[in-house]
């Protein structure tokens, strides 16, 4: 696919407003990443308030700053992925148990169902996903320290 031509604003409820090449007017659209962990600046979708896509980014780098902006402050607003960046604790190697983790947001802890609560989506990257359905994401399992890493293998 390739990028679509349009003009992007917030209206003065906040809310995107997108204009196609042709005119036509979107209001309250909503981006939407295709592929949020393996490529998070790529393949981005508009989408109007009925999930019919009005718009497709192919890189966020190809758009206008100014929209660029937007897209992102946007999507920064809609989406909570934690990124763990060192498992400081466990309470116990028998799930459920409760998680100490330092995340890029914080250090915060939560409770891990069980094992098939981590899964893999790449070589190297693991997405957690708590009691509450938070997800948290390992983005390289290879560049944890020693213990978190230690900790990480009693459960792999």
């Amino acid at each position: 696919m390739t990028t679509t031509r349009f003009e992007l604003v917030r209206n003065p409820f906040g809310r995107l407003v997108l204009t196609t090449e042709d005119g036509q007017v979107f209001e309250n659209v909503a981006p939407a990443r295709a592929f949020p962990v393996q490529a998070p600046q790529e393949g981005i979708a508009l989408v109007c308030t009925d999930g019919k896509e009005v718009a497709w980014i192919d890189r966020l780098e190809d758009l206008p700053p100014a929209i660029a902006a937007l897209v992102r402050e946007e999507l920064g607003g809609r989406e909570f992925m934690p990124e763990i960046s060192r498992i400081l604790s466990v309470t116990s190697y028998a799930t459920p148990c409760t998680w100490k983790v330092h995340t890029d947001r914080g250090d915060t802890e939560f409770v891990l169902r069980g094992e098939e609560d981590i899964r893999r989506i790449g070589p190297d990257t693991l997405l957690v996903s708590d009691i509450h359905g938070i997800h948290f994401l390992i983005r390289d399992a290879h560049e944890l320290d020693k213990h978190s890493k230690k900790i990480l293998d009693r459960f792999l």
